[in-house]
């Protein structure tokens, strides 16, 4: 492991995982599903080290990640396509590192360890083949083809850039921006957003979708609402202001993946933007005033 990793809280974290109490026998080790709060919970109930709820991020950042990249552990075992940012994702050590844990100090755990060593490579390709299977396809207007991580919300980003995109943009559309559950950021076109004016430093604050129409120097500011809000009259107001310098002109969707979702949000959606609802992707509902008003030609 690197050494940012060599310190007590990676040996807590390994407890923890392991279900090992200070009186118990390696060879009880198990490797029970546990969320972040239930390691951290275990490591304070049985090793008095107690660690700030605002800590849980630094456990998965600096600890667990670490450990899944190493394959000492699997994330979501029992749901691989389970969203990185569900409350329910889990970790457990994985039977190869189980066996190494139950084997110290007294049975052939260095022999155990020279083993996984050996096999990880292919444990390592093993696993990110099944990781690749349950990621979300998406191809751009350009033809050029991505991934999304598995989850709702970027299966929902999928629809925008096939459904969405094809519908109201086509194939003038560029994709500059695209978000990812996992990854943070899968799409970030510096060059373009900086020539309409929009900073780098402005990046952090884009939302979860944004392609730019040239033809028109019209520039779609999209985000996908499955569990946080849409573009309300806050957010509205703070994207004006990340975009007041932008060259384009700006237009505003909320995307939904259903009707009972957009229900739910429809008393928070600002005026002057559009809503968009993947299950009835050939229509948009108009927050606009008079801007469409007029009879059904």
């Amino acid at each position: 492991m690197p050494k940012q990793q060599y310190n007590d809280r990676s040996g807590w974290v390994l407890l923890a995982l392991a279900q090992l109490t200070p009186n118990d026998a390696w060879e009880n080790a198990q490797n029970p599903l546990l969320r972040t709060v239930d390691i951290m919970e275990y490591i304070s109930t049985h090793y008095k080290q107690t660690y700030a709820p605002n800590s849980r991020e630094t456990i998965r950042r600096q600890t667990l990640h670490q450990f899944e990249q190493a394959r000492l552990i699997d994330r979501n075992r029992d749901l691989p396509t389970r969203p990185t940012n569900s409350g329910d994702t889990n970790y457990s050590l994985t039977e190869d590192m189980l066996q190494i844990v139950r084997a110290f100090p007294d049975r052939n755990w260095r022999e155990e360890i020279a083993s996984f060593q050996k096999e990880v490579g292919r444990l390592q390709e093993l696993y990110d083949r099944k990781r690749d299977l349950v990621k979300v396809p998406v191809r751009l207007p350009d033809g050029t083809a991505i991934n999304l991580s598995a989850g709702k919300h970027n299966e929902l980003q999928a629809d925008i850039i096939h459904e969405f995109c094809s519908r109201f943009i086509g194939q003038e559309g560029r994709v500059i921006y695209v978000g990812d559950t996992a990854q943070k950021i899968l799409i970030l076109d510096s060059q373009k957003l900086e020539e309409l004016g929009v900073p780098p430093m402005a990046h952090d604050k884009l939302p979860d979708v944004v392609v730019y129409e040239e033809n028109k120097n019209w520039i779609f500011l999209i985000e996908a609402v499955t569990s946080h809000g849409p573009v309300s009259p806050k957010r509205w107001q703070e994207l004006e202001e990340v975009f007041a310098a932008c060259s384009a002109g700006r237009i505003y969707v909320t995307a939904f993946p259903d009707r009972a979702l957009f229900r739910k949000y429809v008393g928070d959606i600002a005026w002057e933007t559009e809503v968009w609802i993947a299950d009835n992707p050939d229509h948009l509902i108009h927050f606009n005033g008079d801007r469409f008003l007029g009879p059904h030609l």
